[in-house]
């Protein structure tokens, strides 16, 4: 049984962390969070010690750490994007592997100091990269590589997820802390995509604004058109009042279906971890470089068949 920690217990994610940890046969010794709404932990692991300020947390771990019957093994981390690093490098300090939530950092630069910080340490970052494990993906992805086609595959990708006045009053409509919408919600997406087609060759950004941007994405076997927002304004006419989430993927004219199957994913997320077959540092490179470029990036023109279909109500 592995000894885990949990940094960012309050937040949207942290209760499948907390139930993956339960449903690997883990135990969560303590937790830390600004706000209080951690609830969830009596029904998952009430034994479990909870912080509100860091450093009381941060004390607690080190103290636990001078005896081996009590220290941590793992630090889980569901922190704003922002605090990611920090709460990386502590918990590596801590002399614990860590898992963390996407992004992991927002640039090839930080990714290269937690290398150095791996290697100081001698302990293991991993990120949680769950649509890898979704069936869909996978047999899609096999089914790429089975089948080679002389051109390359014609793809879609649509995410509109509607976020009330809230959204841009959080962190998450913060730049400096979300790193912005297509970073936010669009990095589990474009690591699915290069998971599927393979290294991207070409990145392109048409439009991009506080809450929404589109744009080109060039793989080895597919050329893909995007579209990521967080108005409800862009919802298609047929889901507007009906539903508040639109997401669509298409494969050469083909629509592929991966709206189930996520309730288990985390789970499955740690038992690969824990099984030594965790997704680290250099997983992760791709799609932190394709965000970095997407975020400094300055829109342009979309080229012939390039534009998402979606452009043309921006421009």
């Amino acid at each position: 049984m592995k000894r885990f920690a949990l940094i960012g217990a309050a937040g949207y994610i942290a209760p499948r962390h907390m139930r993956a940890i339960k449903d690997t046969g883990n135990e969560l010794v303590c937790a830390y969070d600004i706000n209080d709404s951690v609830g969830i932990i009596d029904s998952l692991s009430p034994q479990s010690e909870f912080f509100t300020e860091f450093e009381r947390f941060y004390d607690h771990a080190w103290r636990l750490k001078r005896d081996p019957a009590t220290a941590l093994d793992i630090v889980s981390i569901c922190s704003p994007n922002y605090l990611h690093h920090s709460h990386i490098t502590a918990g590596l300090r801590l002399g614990c592997d860590v898992i963390c939530e996407k992004p992991l950092v927002p640039s090839a630069a930080l990714l290269e100091d937690l290398s150095l910080t791996e290697r100081e340490t001698g302990k293991r970052l991993w990120n949680i990269l769950q649509l890898r494990h979704h069936q869909a993906i996978i047999d899609l992805k096999n089914r790429v590589q089975s089948q080679p086609s002389a051109h390359k595959h014609e793809v879609e990708l649509t995410y509109i997820t509607s976020r009330g006045r809230w959204y841009m009053e959080s962190w998450k409509g913060d730049p400096r802390k979300s790193f912005g919408v297509a970073t936010n919600i669009g990095v589990h997406f474009y690591d699915m995509l290069h998971f599927i087609f393979g290294k991207l060759q070409r990145n392109v950004v048409h439009f991009s604004n506080a809450d929404k941007a589109c744009g080109y994405l060039e793989y080895e076997n597919a050329r893909v058109r995007w579209f990521l927002s967080i108005d409800a304004n862009d919802l298609p006419e047929s889901v507007k009042g009906k539903k508040s989430t639109y997401r669509s993927i298409t494969v050469d004219g083909a629509e592929i279906e991966f709206s189930e199957g996520f309730t288990d994913l985390h789970t499955i997320s740690y038992q690969a971890v824990l099984d030594g077959k965790g997704y680290g540092i250099e997983d992760t490179r791709h799609c932190v470089e394709t965000v970095e470029t997407i975020r400094t990036m300055n829109p342009v023109r979309a080229q012939d068949n390039e534009g998402h279909p979606f452009l043309s109500r921006l421009v």
